[in-house]
């Protein structure tokens, strides 16, 4: 590291658990997110402060007037540009170091194959099951740890899905594909506005942990937050033998 490098994550070496040697892992890393709203956009400044040392942003929308509320990645002055631009634009004004490549386009499982496999740590933050569950199928055939979080209303859940752990169920052994979950979005049910940095803060914790070794990840358990009260719910989900995706993994 160079002198300016150790000042400036000096913070993250005093502590015993990352030290110079984790943050040295965290600067060789590379992260895929998926996802440059309301979630994407703590998730990629956190990283991006962090210095990670290659961070990848997938996504096809532009920055609108209502995105202001909660994505704080975005401004006012990049209204209409694409959301993977603006968060280039946003990590760059806090580390310059970091490589980001925005990718703007829908994350199909062509995409996310490809991606997904030069990822060390990947971050779901979609809005949609769709996307979910083709993310997590391409971390479990690329075994490829998964920080995933969802947020809406006031309600929000984070977990960590880990196909080289022998132990950790994946994405689609809590919520199977096949279910008839009904889908919900911001644009018609509303979120709380902090509540979004909240779940993207501890996806982008995990994720630092998972690069550094830091303490223990939440491989499988599902962390849920209600917003209206501020209680945190823990609930461990389990490898289901049975699932589709990654039912027969070892």
């Amino acid at each position: 590291m160079t002198d300016e490098q150790l000042l400036r994550y000096s913070r993250h070496i005093l502590l015993n658990e990352i030290g110079i040697e984790g943050q040295a892992q965290i600067m060789a890393s590379r992260a895929l997110i998926v996802g440059a709203g309301g979630l994407g956009s703590p998730v990629a400044l956190y990283l991006g402060s962090a210095g990670v040392g290659h961070i990848t942003v997938v996504d096809h929308d532009n920055v609108d007037m209502t995105n202001l509320q909660r994505q704080i990645a975005h401004t006012l002055a990049r209204v209409g540009q694409p959301k993977v631009l603006s968060i280039q634009a946003a990590i760059a004004a806090i580390n310059p170091d970091v490589q980001v490549t925005p990718v703007v386009a829908r994350a199909d499982a062509e995409l996310l194959d490809t991606l997904v496999a030069q990822a060390d740590v990947v971050l779901d933050c979609s809005d949609n099951f769709a996307t979910r569950h083709a993310i997590n199928a391409a971390c479990v055939k690329h075994r490829r740890p998964l920080a995933s979080g969802a947020a809406i209303r006031f309600d929000g859940q984070v977990c960590v899905y880990d196909p080289r752990d022998v132990n950790s169920p994946c994405y689609a052994c809590v919520f199977p594909p096949d279910n008839s979950l009904e889908e919900t979005r911001c644009a018609t049910m509303g979120v709380f506005a902090p509540l979004v940095g909240i779940i993207g803060s501890l996806q982008a914790a995990e994720a630092l942990k998972l690069l550094s070794g830091a303490g223990r990840p939440l491989t499988g358990r599902l962390l849920m937050l209600d917003g209206r009260s501020m209680e945190f719910t823990e609930v461990r989900v389990a490898r289901q033998a049975s699932c589709a995706v990654c039912g027969g993994m070892r």
